[in-house]
């Protein structure tokens, strides 16, 4: 979701770095870039951890949530090309998003941006035991849509999405965005390039071998 469907990054960013600022903490150049990925348990920890914002994770991650939720319902950041290029693949496959954001963050993105009903399924990664680079979300977003992994079609956009993808076999579409660019050997991994959603259509995602997607 975030980075694919919508330009998030800088609103993640804007709201951690925010909370460390007021509180105290330390916030450097890459701190975002090494949060990317991670599920919420994850890069709470790390803020209090590595950043040093003095609460317990728990708390720092309802914070930055409530921070965003706030952003986005002044303004999605919505992709251009997202909401065409989910209604065009809903229409040949089951459709299912597997995130790094919170649970409220997912739903409220989907309900904002009017595409709730296109998914089957949302697997949050604060829902599984690991977060991206570790494939826990695909492989829970693939159960629950009654799926091999394997053989699925995976849409990403970072480093830490394309490797978790790519490590359960799923043939991955990869759309990197010019402000966190994956890095070249994740950037390797993926079947297909594309430079924008509107490039994005069942006969790309056919063409890169995926039997659903």
């Amino acid at each position: 979701m975030d980075g694919v469907l919508i330009d998030s990054e800088s609103v993640w960013s804007e709201a951690r770095e925010e909370l460390a600022r007021e509180t105290g903490g330390r916030w450097g150049p890459d701190t975002q870039r090494r949060m990317m990925g991670m599920s919420s348990t994850e890069w709470s920890r790390f803020m209090r951890d590595e950043v040093g914002v003095p609460q317990e994770p728990d708390e720092i991650s309802a914070n930055v949530v409530e921070r965003l939720e706030r952003r986005y319902r002044e303004h999605l950041p919505l992709l251009p090309g997202a909401r065409e290029a989910v209604q065009r693949l809903a229409q040949h496959w089951p459709l299912a998003v597997a995130s790094s954001s919170n649970r409220p963050l997912i739903d409220l993105v989907l309900e904002l941006a009017g595409l709730t009903e296109c998914f089957r399924v949302t697997v949050s990664s604060e829902e599984v035991p690991r977060g991206k680079p570790a494939p826990d979300v695909y492989l829970e977003a693939a159960r629950r849509l009654g799926v091999e992994a394997a053989g699925s079609a995976a849409i990403e956009d970072s480093t830490n999405g394309l490797l978790a993808a790519e490590a359960v076999g799923m043939r991955v579409i990869a759309i990197p965005r010019p402000d966190y660019p994956p890095t070249p050997e994740a950037l390797s991994r993926a079947a297909v390039v594309l430079d924008s959603l509107a490039e994005l259509t069942p006969q790309v995602v056919r063409a890169a071998g995926a039997t659903t997607a």
